[in-house]
């Protein structure tokens, strides 16, 4: 969710979909490269788009052998995080194995310089500071009443009540949400675990206190006249709704503005910050794990252990039993 990348153009689409055609050592049909760059999601290939570009701009060459690729690893442990030397290996090992090359990145002096950066940097990843529940009310506390304060206070709201990712969010469309007795049904097309668009249904229900997800989105609609298409999209300055679909980023930049408007340090806020404080926010409830990831859509509860694991930290404390 991170992720600040530039977008490919289409030539350069259509040379990383013949390249990621398993066994293809061939230029394929442009109609067979459609159906090949719709196998990877988008982020992921533009993400693989500018890895493979920054390793030719470092001086590597497809295929490249694996002494290259950890002098690649090493020429980068002091400006890359673990995590983006991971995703790199990814690309190259991808694109490798497209070609019908050896695969350099499972050689083991490849794994044991990775290995060895890890223990010389640490493995742990900057995480978005959640922003909790009792954050989230002071914040919307200091907005307006603009129009982009409309959009803005909709966007925090039903991103946080979802438990929505940036990409998520951005991509609901009017007609994928829809008023019921207990608030709103929500149906995502696709998400990013599951990127074959089966579907999955998530229940807002109406707020018991004053900021209501349900109420703060029909007054966006209300207010921006939008009724079909995109529900979130760009206001300029003079309170002018444009037609496009907000970015990615711009949610990012909701969230920091919003933070610092309110007095709070932006620090590590970003558009992830409303998935991890509606996660970390029912754990410090006693909301079960299963139920969280019901909400958020997280495959297990591994890949929910941080938020629990923070938003608990303070229940039941060894140490608030003593002092």
């Amino acid at each position: 969710d991170n992720l600040h990348l530039s977008r490919p153009t289409m030539v350069e689409e259509r040379t990383l979909s013949a390249a990621c055609a398993i066994n293809f050592t061939s230029p394929v049909p442009s109609t067979v490269a459609d159906y090949i760059r719709e196998s990877l999601a988008e982020n992921t290939r533009v993400a693989y788009l500018n890895d493979l570009a920054h390793f030719e701009s470092w001086g590597g060459q497809i295929p490249a052998s694996p002494e290259t690729i950890a002098e690649y690893l090493v020429a980068h442990a002091d400006v890359l995080s673990v995590a983006t030397l991971n995703r790199r290996l990814a690309a190259l090992s991808k694109v490798h194995r497209s070609r019908g090359c050896g695969n350099p990145t499972s050689v083991e002096v490849v794994k044991a310089t990775l290995r060895g950066l890890k223990r010389i940097k640490g493995t742990a990843q900057r995480q978005a500071t959640p922003l909790i529940k009792e954050d989230l009310f002071v914040v919307l506390e200091a907005m307006g009443q603009r129009l982009k304060d409309v959009r803005d206070r909709a966007l925090l709201l039903i991103g946080f009540a979802g438990g929505f990712r940036r990409s998520e969010l951005i991509g609901l469309n009017c007609n994928d949400v829809i008023l019921v007795r207990q608030g709103l049904e929500v149906t995502l097309r696709r998400s990013k675990t599951d990127q074959n668009g089966a579907g999955r249904k998530i229940g807002i229900p109406h707020g018991r206190g004053r900021w209501c997800p349900v109420a703060a989105l029909e007054q966006w609609q209300a207010a921006s006249g939008i009724s079909e298409g995109a529900i979130f999209r760009p206001v300029d300055r003079h309170d002018r709704v444009g037609p496009k679909r907000l970015s990615a980023e711009g949610v990012c930049l909701v969230v920091r503005e919003r933070v610092q408007a309110a007095g709070i340090d932006p620090g590590n806020y970003s558009g992830h910050s409303l998935r991890a404080g509606l996660a970390t926010s029912a754990a410090q409830a006693g909301v079960s794990s299963w139920k969280i990831r019901q909400q958020t859509g997280h495959a297990s509860d591994a890949m929910l252990v941080r938020y629990i694991r923070d938003g608990e930290l303070f229940i039941d404390n060894a140490a608030g039993a003593l002092l």
